[in-house]
């Protein structure tokens, strides 16, 4: 039974791969920060680790409770959060908050492992990025951009680990159902100031409507059960593909990039 390491298994994605990979006969070590999660996640029959990717302490800790348990065979990095509101308004403290969990944390952990990978010749990594690492949209400037550096770090590493018997993979969502919205609230609530700011209206009319008033699903909402499909397929691949692009908006942004031009994509994202 392979054993595979999840980051973010509170809700949405990561929650869903977990079930999802459990069910498929996986050995599944899902990590979370809150203690009644991983309650949950054992009663599930589940391995279940604390993990915080802002704090060294915790990642190196859980790598080595992980390592513990026995060899891991694969990882999925999929927790982050967003820190919604308009780049002229977002601090440096909020800007390295989100990097640090988004990036910096699944950075540490990646590299944590490989050599684990290294000495038992294979290995899988599969980050879990977002739509909004292909194309930007107003008022998620700090999401963006911690997904367009994932992006670019998972295709070097990509690219370095080729040599080796690690595979890297990405897969790309565009909406699916979570609580990524609810979740962003309280981080909007302690770094954005936006009664102070000069787009205080446009925040009234669009950006705090959305947050606190959530009209129901996109339209081109999937459930997080098509990631994890789409996930399970990265895993189990004899010869995976570099990327996994999972909802119809993602296709279409990675289309548009390669085509359109800049004019065309920035009406794109202020209209979508």
């Amino acid at each position: 039974m392979p054993t595979i390491l999840i980051t973010g298994c509170s809700s949405g994605i990561g929650l869903d791969a977990a079930r999802y990979l459990h069910a498929r006969g996986w050995s599944v070590i899902a990590t979370c920060r809150r203690a009644e999660d991983l309650a949950a996640r054992r009663a599930e029959g589940m391995q279940s680790l604390h993990l915080d990717l802002a704090d060294e302490a915790s990642v190196a800790d859980c790598v080595a409770r992980a390592l513990a348990l026995g060899p891991v065979d694969a990882l999925v990095n999929n927790a982050a959060f967003a820190l919604p509101g308009a780049v002229e308004d977002l601090p440096r403290g909020g800007l390295r908050a989100i990097f640090e969990a988004n990036l910096f944390g699944t950075h540490d952990l990646t590299r944590q492992l490989i050599p684990h990978f290294r000495d038992r010749g294979a290995g899988r990594i599969v980050n879990v990025s977002s739509v909004l690492g292909l194309v930007g949209i107003p008022w998620r400037g700090a999401y963006v951009a911690s997904k367009f550096a994932l992006e670019g770090l998972t295709d070097v590493l990509r690219i370095e680990m080729a040599d080796t018997p690690v595979r890297v993979v990405l897969i790309e969502p565009g909406p699916i159902t979570s609580r990524i919205r609810a979740n962003s609230i309280p981080h909007f609530e302690r770094w954005i100031d936006w009664e102070h700011s000069a787009r205080a209206d446009q925040y009234r009319a669009s950006l705090l409507r959305r947050l606190y008033q959530p009209s129901g699903p996109d339209r081109f909402e999937l459930p997080p059960e098509a990631v994890s499909r789409v996930i399970a397929r990265a895993l189990e691949s004899s010869r995976p593909r570099a990327r996994y692009r999972v909802t119809r908006p993602t296709t279409v942004a990675a289309f548009g990039r390669r085509l359109l031009p800049t004019s065309a994509l920035d009406w794109f994202a202020r209209h979508s």
